[in-house]
């Protein structure tokens, strides 16, 4: 017990002196074998206290919208030592948050917090999907855990660097696709590794998303930028351009330079079930279709800056470990869905009710249904009883449960058996992303457009009317990240970034 007391004392004799030591502690004592040495908690505390030497020093970089998930339950064992946003007073719920940690440091810039808050053990970082890359990357490389929401980054390129860095750093690693938590994923791996429905070779996914204004041009307006916002950290990468709050502190979804869609809202959570559970790796090619907006006769809309209001993606996969056959993989939003597979019932809802979100993985034997994060999945065979299995779980419990599992993981350690349970560290979370980004390369590649637009009436019988190159099926190297048969699509491998926000 001796040993036990100086090792406290050490860690506790000076701030500095403290926090180096024990975030090398938490940063490889599952490596060395040794595990935490903490003193019981009933012992210091009575029931329920929890020891110093057991909490984590955790940081909020965006604060407000979906930032505020630091105010949720799995925080409140942990110590929220600093919170940052680029919009301080903004009314998206940063004010709560800091009401929350009135003790912790508030920054503006995400840099500054890095930079003053020595003893910063993880952050979490709820930022527009533009800035993840940059962010993560300038925290992983200071041996900081990182939490990213979803998607992992803007484009491809971004997360092929981001799972590079956080192997080489060691740091543990979570992205926010809550539902890959879900037990009823679980119950889906455990139907396809029975081959209950035989090999599976077509995927329908679709989301009612957007359900923000998308198809349309940005509205022309003169807005005055609220006192307190830094405009120029929220652009960040992208272009300078002014103020609108048809960006901040929402809509920003539905434009290429800071969004992703509707692929990037929910094919995290919807494309992650066949993605995991059939072991799918790089597809082999990607091509699409996208909804048309005519608010004039004759004049289709052409808006390459911002996401189309519906579209259709077709990915193909080769065979993998758990599956026997090439698989076709289609996904539809803006409210499109698929039709019923004969096996199922033609009053059933497709995925979940009213078939606004869902998921059908077609077999040989037969078809599993199911909502997003793999919500109360079904199993439909011809002439046999319908398999139905019945979750409890919300997108909020699986949250607590998504970021309980990070925080477990940097507690045991990188490669601990608390590690191994994460069920999105960017091992996997990058890879994927790059997949699900696939879709969004599509898209802005079917509106490259060779010269102006031609809105005349007989434009169809002209042979100078075929200026859309991209309209056709891009086969992609995975592996080299890259278009093979149309090279003006792998501009959007990456992006164009400000002077300042490379990485």
């Amino acid at each position: 017990m001796i040993n036990m007391f100086k090792f406290i004392k050490t860690l506790t004799k000076s701030k500095k002196h403290k926090m180096k030591n024990r975030r090398k502690f938490l940063k490889n004592s599952a490596l060395m074998g040794t595990g935490f040495f903490i003193v019981p908690r009933n012992v210091l505390g009575g029931p329920g206290f929890i020891s110093p030497s057991d909490q984590l020093n955790i940081a909020a970089i965006g604060s407000g919208g979906k930032g505020g998930d630091i105010r949720d339950e799995w925080a409140s064992g942990e110590r929220v030592i600093a919170l940052c946003d680029v919009h301080p007073d903004g009314n998206h719920g940063v004010t709560n948050s800091r009401k929350k940690f009135p003790s912790a440091n508030f920054y503006v810039d995400f840099r500054d917090m890095l930079d003053n808050e020595k003893d910063l053990d993880a952050v979490t970082i709820s930022t527009p999907d533009h800035t993840h890359g940059f962010i993560a990357s300038n925290a992983m490389n200071r041996g900081l855990h990182v939490y990213v929401q979803k998607p992992l980054t803007h484009n491809i390129e971004e997360a092929r660097k981001l799972t590079q860095i956080a192997a080489k750093n060691k740091v543990v690693t979570q992205m926010g696709n809550q539902g890959g938590s879900s037990t009823g994923v679980v119950k889906i791996q455990e139907w396809v590794d029975k081959k209950l429905i035989g090999n599976i070779k077509k995927i329908y996914a679709w989301t009612d998303r957007p359900i923000w204004p998308q198809g349309f041009e940005m509205k022309n307006t003169d807005e005055v930028k609220p006192e307190s916002l830094n405009w120029d950290l929220w652009l960040g990468p992208a272009s300078n351009t002014k103020y609108t709050s048809q960006l901040h502190p929402f809509s920003w979804r539905g434009w290429w330079d800071y969004g992703t869609g509707s692929l990037g809202d929910m094919g995290c959570h919807i494309l992650d079930v066949p993605c995991k559970t059939l072991g799918l790796h790089y597809p082999t090619d990607v091509e699409c279709s996208v909804g048309s907006v005519y608010q004039q006769a004759w004049q289709q809309n052409y808006i390459p800056k911002g996401c189309p209001p519906s579209s259709i993606v077709t990915l193909h996969f080769d065979k993998t470990t758990k599956n026997d056959s090439k698989i076709q993989l289609v996904w539809m939003d803006g409210g499109l869905k698929p039709s019923h597979p004969e096996e199922i019932p033609a009053e059933d809802f497709l995925g979940e009710p009213n078939s606004t979100n869902g998921i059908l993985m077609i077999g040989d034997n037969g078809v599993i249904s199911c909502g997003v994060y793999g919500l109360n999945p079904k199993l439909y065979r011809k002439g046999e009883e319908t398999l139905e299995y019945k979750t409890d779980e919300t997108w909020y419990s699986l949250d607590q449960i998504h970021h309980t599992e990070w925080i477990n993981g940097i507690k045991a350690g990188y490669g601990s058996d608390e590690y191994k349970k994460i069920t999105a560290p960017f091992e996997y979370a990058g890879p994927f992303t790059e997949t699900v980004l696939m879709g969004n390369l599509a898209i802005r590649s079917y509106m490259i457009m060779d010269g102006k637009p031609d809105h005349s009436p007989n434009r169809y019988a002209s042979s100078e009317h075929s200026k859309f190159k991209g309209r056709k099926k891009l086969l992609w190297d995975g592996y080299n990240m890259k278009i093979t048969n149309f090279d003006q699509a792998n501009q959007f491998v990456g992006r164009t970034r400000r002077s300042g926000w490379d990485f």
